[in-house]
């Protein structure tokens, strides 16, 4: 069996070890903080700050790992092209890490290398440059950091009073020492999806999940829904574009690959090289393998034969609504007494405004309408509440 380091250890990374532990491989959780959801339920743990090379290449040569499988952005990501010649397994690749963790350099990759169709954008590295950024491609326009994650630091300009404020919050909400933001052009989007994509070792076939939809606040997702309404000439592009970019990252795994649908086709948005947060909703049993049993099968090179959509299904986030050291939940009882309904509480030690605490998972057969689903993830999630 193989020894996996797992580099963040949030809810999705907690997914992930608990499908890794159901055939047996071993798991070294790994994260700045203490009792993080995936260190309650991994072989072993670290605490180190992960954009500290020294103490990155400590962990790696104290556990010598099989593979080496980042689940946040805040990494010293560089160092995985030594760790590959070292013979780890980097997850995907060395390559897809570096270039995914910067929202520069995998935009430049789909737009300038593959021609993918996406929003007008510049970049900036002070708050002039941005004042000149978005007089190029216009406001409203969208600024993210180029190393964030869960929208932090994202902000939409509406007017040249924006534009400071928005530098401010970028730079607040960056990850890791890059100072840089992409100011993109406003598309106006009928709808996003997350399209899941496996791409498999061995000369197998690159395999999609069924399109996720999903709705944002403050950059974040609050309720995505599995299957998203989408034409087949949209999601055979969008299908076209994941399989480009990705086989240009290279490496075996899931990637979330997230796209606008506007009136005049399909935009590239951001790609993600691990398991999505809206695709928790396959946590409500949506598919034959949920994502994180398909990023795992991927990665061992376990052949996976299809992605079946089993039922329609729903996910919506519980989130706090105050700082806490000892987080309390009411009204868990409510929901598990809910017709067709699950929940997740993530075991997140400490809470704050928006934090993501858990999430309420809904499904219903095939021929039920997606709208009614959703709402009753949303109405269900809404009974939660946490307490300090």
């Amino acid at each position: 069996m193989s020894k996996i380091l797992l580099l963040g250890s949030g809810e999705l990374g907690k997914e992930f070890v608990i499908a890794a532990q159901r055939i047996g491989q071993t798991i070294i959780a790994v994260d700045s903080y203490e009792n993080a959801p995936a260190m309650q339920v991994a072989h072993g743990f670290e605490v180190i700050n992960m954009l500290d090379g020294a103490e990155l290449d400590r962990i790696v040569a104290k556990h010598n790992p099989d593979f080496i499988v980042p689940e946040i952005e805040a990494i010293r990501t560089e160092r995985f092209y030594d760790y590959e010649k070292q013979g780890i397994t980097v997850v995907p690749s060395a390559k897809a890490a570096n270039f995914t963790m910067n929202r520069k350099a995998i935009r430049d990759l789909a737009a300038k290398e593959l021609g993918l169709k996406t929003a007008n954008y510049r970049y900036a590295t002070s708050a002039e440059e941005l004042q000149k950024a978005v007089a190029e491609v216009g406001i409203p326009c969208v600024i993210k950091p180029l190393m964030s994650s869960s929208g932090k630091g994202q902000s939409t300009i509406k007017s040249q009073e924006d534009i400071i404020k928005a530098w401010n919050y970028a730079v607040e909400g960056s990850r890791g020492d890059v100072v840089e933001v992409i100011v993109e052009a406003f598309v106006k989007f009928n709808s996003e999806i997350t399209l899941l994509t496996v791409t498999q070792n061995n000369g197998l076939p690159t395999l999609f999940c069924a399109p996720i939809g999903h709705r944002q606040e403050r950059g974040d997702y609050q309720e995505s829904w599995q299957p998203a309404r989408i034409s087949d000439k949209d999601l055979f592009e969008a299908q076209d574009m994941a399989e480009k970019v990705t086989e240009a990252l290279g490496g075996a795994g899931i990637f979330g690959v997230e796209f606008f649908l506007a009136d005049d086709g399909v935009y590239f948005s951001e790609l993600s090289p691990r398991p999505h947060d809206t695709g928790m909703v396959t946590l409500a049993g949506t598919q034959n393998f949920n994502e994180f049993e398909l990023h795992l099968r991927a990665i061992l090179s376990l052949p996976i034969f299809e992605i079946t959509l089993e039922k329609k299904g729903a996910s919506a986030v519980i989130l706090a609504a105050e700082n806490s050291n000892h987080p309390t939940y009411a009204g868990i009882d409510t929901v598990a007494a809910l017709p067709k309904t699950d929940f997740r509480i993530f075991g997140k030690p400490t809470s704050r405004p928006y934090r993501r605490m858990g999430v309420v998972l809904t499904s219903d057969t095939l021929d039920t309408s997606i709208e009614e689903v959703v709402e009753r993830a949303k109405t269900a999630a809404q009974l939660v509440t946490i307490n300090s």
